[in-house]
């Protein structure tokens, strides 16, 4: 498998919160710091000229907020927002964030977050793996119960809505396998 790095960008005007994610990039192999800002302006300076793909962006920032400064990046810009605030988690998903973390979060947030970027980068610049694709159209990954399960289609018997959930009924199971 090609390794996927990430450029990234810390966009916060609290010092700490800037030195506290610096500190979980640099744990995170795939991830590469390209710049640190204390506003979204000084930001903005720098997309100018530079391009990122991440940027892990504070809301609540004098001048310009990082809600009205994510509606303004391009597409290829993803944003993973680190705030104080929940009440602006919504509009962090209208804007397509790639996840939302409330301070304060610890590394296994973080992490978190970072390989839902990671996934979303790998399908996009459409790194290879070692899967063959044909092999892949065989199968359909889904989360349950806490892990990972791959499914054979040629093992589904139907799928059922359930409001949030999907019912995945199988040949030979007798219980569906529930999934969010």
């Amino acid at each position: 498998m090609e390794a996927v790095e990430i450029t990234c960008m810390i966009v916060d005007d609290e010092p700490m919160a800037v030195n506290l994610v610096e500190s979980y990039v640099d744990k995170t192999p795939y991830l590469a710091l390209k710049k640190k800002c204390n506003s979204a302006i000084e930001a903005m300076q720098f997309l100018n000229t530079e391009k990122v793909d991440l940027l892990f962006l504070d809301i609540q920032m004098p001048d310009l907020t990082g809600l009205e400064f994510s509606k303004m990046l391009s597409k290829e810009t993803r944003v993973i927002f680190t705030t104080a605030f929940d009440q602006y988690a919504l509009e962090g998903f209208k804007v397509e964030a790639l996840d939302y973390l409330l301070k304060p979060f610890d590394y296994a947030e973080f992490l978190t977050a970072a390989n839902k970027a990671l996934d979303w980068f790998t399908l996009v610049k459409g790194k290879t793996t070692t899967t063959k694709v044909s092999e892949a159209k065989e199968f359909l990954f889904v989360k349950s119960e806490y892990k990972q399960l791959r499914i054979k289609l040629a093992d589904v018997l139907y799928f059922e809505g359930l409001k949030d959930y999907i019912k995945i009924w199988l040949k030979d199971n007798p219980k569906p396998i529930l999934t969010l």
